[in-house]
């Protein structure tokens, strides 16, 4: 039996290559949120410090669109498999790098230098990651089951989250916190690289999807995938690209800044509050598995429509949820976030490749996810920041800003359910 005749062996293959390179994402994401500013940053106000070290996580969401266009290219061009390869092993290897950098008080500037060029690395290895993971589960999906198949490489997120916050958790409770910022933070940028061994091993042993195939008996791929796709389906890729915008607000508020902002400005126990992470992140996995189900009986663009007015009620629940520093209501604000942004990111793998025709596919998707990953997640945590610092409203002004992506993302889908519905848009599935 060929990789290509084996639906296990391709789900298996996109969901381990996103668990991983998620996984080598949070780790960033939570060691930013709980060390980072002291050791790569000047000492000075720690709120200063945590906000720099925000501002590196916001480098990714930089690279990650130049990332998408130069995996793309070539994932539109010579196949999906060897690009998917590529990807993994450049963020694998800048993952494993920060583990041996040097902190601010070694080499002083150089530090957050370093620091920064790695963040990029990942951010461009992500880059062309997501676009291709969901293509190789849709455009091998049966008729009738795209929606389930694409939500399975989005299976990854909470994956790679419980396992790289697990990982923080368990050295937190088994380290002393003096252990933990000396040397500590390392060991997880240390084991990325069994992950990447393996979700390597499984992606070697797949081929090309037949709808990659299909392209090439019909003629030569396009030359610059990037060209033809703003010349000819740049609406497309405008509204892809709001329409994703919630799942990364939604994402980074629930994790990133409800991580940083209880640990520093509520003083709730760092294990205590990666615990709740933890349980509030099964949410998500529940409702990313709903929302395939659920669009393969409706369609993508209806879930992903319903989760951005869920998503706008999250917002209207934070500041209420994180003032009363209660952990009930906390718990509960995130569990309700995160089981939103199943729907906000399930339909994802489905909803954005119909927008595109396979010639160009690998480029559309990745760039549409990519530049919403700078709108709604890259400056989000620096955003939120920089608003609950305002006064006794500025949770409030946290929450009205996760309201407005969310709003952003559900004009986007109708802008683009109109132009189909009036046969502007006809782009095969």
């Amino acid at each position: 039996m060929t990789p290509t005749a084996s639906p296990r062996r391709i789900l298996i293959a996109s969901l381990v290559g996103t668990s991983v390179e998620f996984y080598d994402f949070y780790i960033y994401a939570t060691a930013a949120a709980l060390v980072f500013g002291p050791l790569f940053f000047p000492a000075g106000d720690p709120a200063i410090q945590l906000l720099s070290a925000y501002a590196s996580l916001a480098v990714a969401f930089v690279a990650r669109p130049v990332g998408a266009w130069a995996f793309g290219h070539y994932g539109d061009r010579i196949g999906r498999k060897s690009t998917l390869v590529a990807s993994l092993m450049l963020m694998g290897g800048s993952t494993l790098a920060i583990a041996f950098l040097p902190t601010y008080a070694s080499v002083g500037w150089l530090a957050p230098v370093l620091l920064c060029v790695l963040r990029f690395g990942q951010g461009f290895g992500l880059g062309g990651e997501w676009g291709g993971a969901a293509l190789l589960a849709v455009e091998n999906a049966p008729e009738g089951w795209r929606g389930r198949y694409g939500m399975v490489p989005q299976l990854g997120a909470p994956i790679g989250f419980i396992a790289a916050n697990g990982l923080f958790l368990v050295l937190g409770l088994t380290m002393t916190p003096a252990d933990f910022i000396a040397w500590g933070w390392r060991v997880p940028f240390l084991l990325s690289i069994v992950l990447v061994g393996l979700g390597l091993w499984v992606r070697l042993k797949i081929a090309e999807t037949p709808a990659f195939a299909k392209v090439l008996e019909e003629g030569p791929p396009p030359a610059v995938p990037m060209g033809e796709l703003l010349r000819e389906h740049w609406r497309s890729a405008l509204g892809g690209t709001f329409g994703a915008v919630a799942c990364f607000a939604v994402y980074y508020l629930a994790t990133a800044f409800a991580l940083g902002y209880a640990t520093t400005v509520l003083g709730i126990d760092r294990q205590t509050m990666l615990t709740m992470q933890l349980g509030a992140i099964l949410f998500m996995a529940v409702g990313i598995a709903l929302s395939g189900v659920w669009a393969d009986r409706t369609s993508a663009a209806h879930v992903l429509a319903r989760g951005c007015v869920g998503a706008v009620v999250a917002g209207l629940l934070l500041a209420p949820a994180l003032g009363s520093g209660s952990l009930v209501a906390i718990f509960a604000c995130l569990a309700f976030a995160l089981f939103v942004m199943g729907f906000v990111y399930g339909p994802l793998g489905a909803w954005l490749p119909s927008l595109f025709p396979a010639r160009v596919r690998y480029t559309g998707v990745s760039l549409a996810f990519n530049m919403a990953g700078i709108i709604g997640g890259g400056l989000t945590p620096v955003v939120a920041q920089a608003l609950a610092t305002r006064g006794p409203h500025g949770l409030m002004l946290v929450g009205a800003y996760l309201a407005v992506m969310s709003l952003m993302s559900l004009v986007a889908l109708v802008m683009l359910g109109r132009r189909r519905e009036v046969g502007v848009v006809l782009l095969e599935p």
